[in-house]
């Protein structure tokens, strides 16, 4: 019964780390999409910051998610350093963000 027990267990871990991976891609094929990628790498500074760099600095925030959204959508600038980032609203959609925004603070 245990080696069942952990063999389900083991078996929803892999499941559920294929469907994380899954989520991954096809969220940074809509960053890629969105023109996000045009300014912004995973892992290393562009124009604006890497994507690591942004989920180090809001890591424990529980207001980084909505922060981040209202960033993306107005755009701003002084939070990176001097290059400011455009407003991303209406041309990206609310849910689209909200999908980039979650995956950029799961890195």
């Amino acid at each position: 019964m245990k080696a069942l027990l952990l063999s389900m267990a083991a078996a929803s871990l892999f499941v559920a780390t294929q469907a994380n991976a899954a989520d991954a891609a096809a969220a940074q094929a809509l960053a890629q999409k969105s023109g996000c990628l045009a300014c912004h790498s995973v892992d290393k500074k562009v124009l604006g910051p890497s994507y690591k760099d942004v989920a180090a600095k809001y890591k424990g925030d529980k207001t980084a998610e909505a922060k981040l959204i209202e960033k993306v959508k107005k755009g701003g600038s002084g939070t990176w350093g001097p290059m400011p980032m455009p407003a991303n609203s209406p041309q990206v959609k609310d849910a689209d963000i909200k999908t980039i925004v979650e995956w950029i603070l799961a890195l």
